[in-house]
């Protein structure tokens, strides 16, 4: 039987707020968890290797229709963790991201951080920007990526958003090397694991692609952070 991981679902960025509300390290007992999470279809044979690719900053208007094009050769589906700024610059990226299949989630208007003194500026914007993307795909967003993980609970009930944070994180932002993002994907990446990269730098989306070919060769299967979270 394959080793299940049991370790926490989601691991945040160090925040630079004083306030621990606003940056926790595992949700509540009321929320679903990553660890919990097993396929149906285990005690019948193999069991699906489900993981769950995102990106956030985009849309860029070359790379992540470069990696657009590259993940409907694969037939893949992943979560785009939008900024409201770049989503009304490219409402048709936006739009075919949708109409592709991908899941949407809200990234803040200008890629804020919430802090102890900034909380209502930090909600404006992701009012704002759940208004862009609705008006453009027509669809409900649900799920939101704080900036550097900072969140306060209380904005799930006012909001009724869901923070995705991830466990997998290979720095990409910072590196020039392609082969060396998707080794530290690669090496790192377990059963539903959600996995943080960026549609904003050219390297990361030939990183991206690779990680997809070589996990699909390790028989992972990639879904939208939904399947991960809630099936």
């Amino acid at each position: 039987m394959k080793r299940k991981r049991r370790r926490t679902a989601f691991i945040l960025c160090i925040c630079l707020v004083l306030m621990p509300s606003f940056c926790t390290l595992k949700w509540d007992g009321e929320r679903p968890s990553i660890s919990q999470n097993v396929s149906q279809e285990g005690n019948a044979g193999e069991e699906e290797k489900k993981i769950a690719l995102t990106f956030d900053d985009g849309p860029h208007p070359y790379y992540t229709e470069q990696l657009l094009d590259g993940l409907k050769e694969r037939g893949v589906h992943v979560t785009f963790f939008v900024t409201g700024e770049h989503a009304q610059l490219h409402p048709d990226i936006i739009q075919r991201m949708s109409d592709e299949g991908h899941l949407i989630g809200n990234h803040t208007y200008s890629h804020i951080q919430l802090t102890a003194g900034n909380r209502e500026e930090f909600k404006a914007e992701l009012i704002k920007t759940s208004e862009i993307i609705t008006g453009i795909t027509g669809q409900e967003v649900i799920f939101v990526r704080p900036p550097y993980g900072c969140w306060d609970k209380s904005l799930e009930e006012e909001l009724n958003m869901f923070p995705v944070l991830w466990n997998v994180d290979p720095l990409d932002w910072s590196s020039r090397n392609a082969a060396r993002i998707t080794e530290k994907v690669v090496s790192g990446a377990e059963e539903n694991d959600i996995i943080l990269m960026h549609d904003y730098y050219k390297t990361s989306v030939t990183a991206a692609l690779d990680v997809v070919d070589k996990l699909q060769e390790e028989g992972y299967t990639f879904v939208t952070v939904d399947e991960i979270l809630f099936d």
